[in-house]
């Protein structure tokens, strides 16, 4: 018992002249109080009002997603592999406890006892031995290196939620960013389509002024110019409108037809919402990709801890009991009950620098997680920011667009007025129904970038944080 203490004592030594492991800093990212480019007041929109559920496309699309996107079910399965992980290092701390039967056959030589046996003394030579046993196992765990395991494996567990809820809504804007591009080209396209009516308009009265004798023939060339431009225009939004189908197929995992389908859902009227306000420091809990630096940085703190405690000694109990006898009927008898019980202590004496070279390396890993979640955090802010500001030029822009609209609009019936009139030619009356029509293309377009950096905002200020129900071991 003596020398146990004194093998003991020195392990426990050895340990600790290492000292503990190295404290890395950790301190806090110093944020803005408010962003720069955020509307000023408090506003009541909530963040999934940015996205376009009015639209059943968005609706129909982004549940087919959630139910079948591969990106998504990959990164569930990741969540399923870290829960296992965890699990696995929970059962660690516990017991072990096992079973096991033997039926073992022996033979002896006479011959190794040097010569004959003394008179009345006899052995049987050939003999076979019956076993049955149950056995346990226990590491005490006194110095914290499971349990630091555990915690670590904890935390994967936790990255792994939050990357896989990042996928969820980077595939959720996606989607909404698709469908709104779709909805823009069908503004566009109406809008074309109102060009080329006008502008056979104009080429048919042209043909009749031709006709009359009192119009060139110029005219009416000008008029079906304009009038093929646009149809130039419009069989080019065709190739936009594969690039989509293409794009939501991957996203959502339907066939083209599906996705073609859902698309021809007639969708709702509705007005831009406002902003909503939110402060930076919401993002350190809202946004995903910051949530899972944060569970990376406290799985290597946790590594960190682990790999130091290996430079101390494991303590170790175990015990078995059993059953042994040399003949089957013999098995249960009492005196066939046999057991043991043993404490067991093992540590690092000399290890020449491997341990400690493990400590460094976890050190460094924590370093880099540590600069990894720096680097997540202001990402995020600079994300946010840039979504702030985006909204506010494309509403300006959009203001803009629809303005110059109205204008031209109206400058081209004052044209067609003056014309009627016999005050403007009719390469006056053209061009201003050119610049009428064109305007409204483009503020189709404005309010379909209005609509996108809504999408862009709700994905930069974290999405909806809505549980992942999708499970590959379900």
């Amino acid at each position: 018992m003596r020398r146990l203490a004194i093998v003991a004592s020195a392990l426990a030594l050895s340990a600790c002249a290492g000292g503990p492991p190295p404290e890395i800093a950790t301190p806090a990212p110093v944020l803005p109080v408010e962003f720069y480019f955020a509307p000023d007041g408090q506003t009541d929109t909530s963040l999934a009002a940015l996205l376009p559920e009015e639209d059943p496309a968005y609706d129909t699309l982004s549940a087919q997603a959630l139910a079948g996107s591969p990106t998504l079910g990959e990164a569930i399965a990741r969540i399923d592999q870290a829960r296992a992980g965890a699990g696995r290092a929970g059962a660690e701390r516990l017991p072990s406890i096992g079973a096991n039967a033997s039926v073992t056959g022996t033979r002896t030589n006479p011959a190794q006892f040097g010569g004959a046996l003394p008179p009345g003394i006899d052995f049987d030579a050939e003999r076979v031995a019956y076993a049955a046993n149950l056995t346990a196992r226990w590491d005490l765990d006194i110095f914290g290196r499971l349990r630091a395991q555990e915690r670590a494996a904890l935390a994967r567990v936790d990255a792994a939620d939050a990357s896989a809820l990042a996928v969820r809504n980077a595939l959720l804007a996606e989607i909404a960013g698709s469908v709104i591009d779709w909805r823009t080209l069908e503004a566009r396209q109406a809008e074309i389509e109102d060009d080329i009516e006008a502008a056979e308009e104009l080429a048919r009265l042209a043909g009749v002024r031709e006709r009359a004798g009192i119009a060139p023939g110029f005219d009416r060339v000008r008029a079906e110019s304009a009038a093929n431009a646009s149809r130039s225009r419009l069989a080019a939004l065709e190739s936009e409108r594969a690039r989509l189908t293409g794009r939501l197929m991957t996203l959502t995992a339907q066939s083209a037809p599906q996705v073609r389908s859902a698309l021809a859902l007639e969708p709702a009227a509705s007005e831009l919402p406002a902003p909503p306000t939110a402060l930076p420091s919401t993002l350190l809990v809202n946004r995903p990709d910051v949530v899972a630096a944060a569970a990376t940085l406290a799985l290597e703190d946790a590594e960190l801890a682990a790999t130091a405690r290996r430079r101390f000694p494991v303590f170790d109990l175990s015990a078995a009991i059993g059953l042994l006898a040399f003949d089957p009927g013999d098995l249960f008898d009492e005196d066939s009950v046999v057991g043991s019980l043993a404490a067991a202590i093992a540590g690092p004496l000399f290890d020449f620098g491997r341990i400690e070279a493990e400590i460094d390396g976890a050190a460094a890993e924590k370093r880099a997680a540590f600069q990894a979640y720096r680097g997540a955090v202001y990402s995020a802010l600079g994300d946010a920011e840039t979504a702030y500001g985006l909204v506010a030029a494309a509403d300006r822009e959009l203001a803009a667009a629809q303005a110059e609209a109205d204008s031209l609009q109206r400058a081209a019936r004052l044209a067609e007025t003056r014309q009627e009139a016999g005050l403007a030619d009719f390469l006056t009356v053209l061009e201003a129904r050119r610049a009428a029509d064109a305007s409204g293309e483009r503020a189709a377009a404005a309010l379909g970038r209005a609509k996108r950096a809504r999408v862009l905002l709700w994905q930069a200020l974290g999405g909806d944080p809505q549980p992942i129900t999708r499970s590959t071991s379900q």
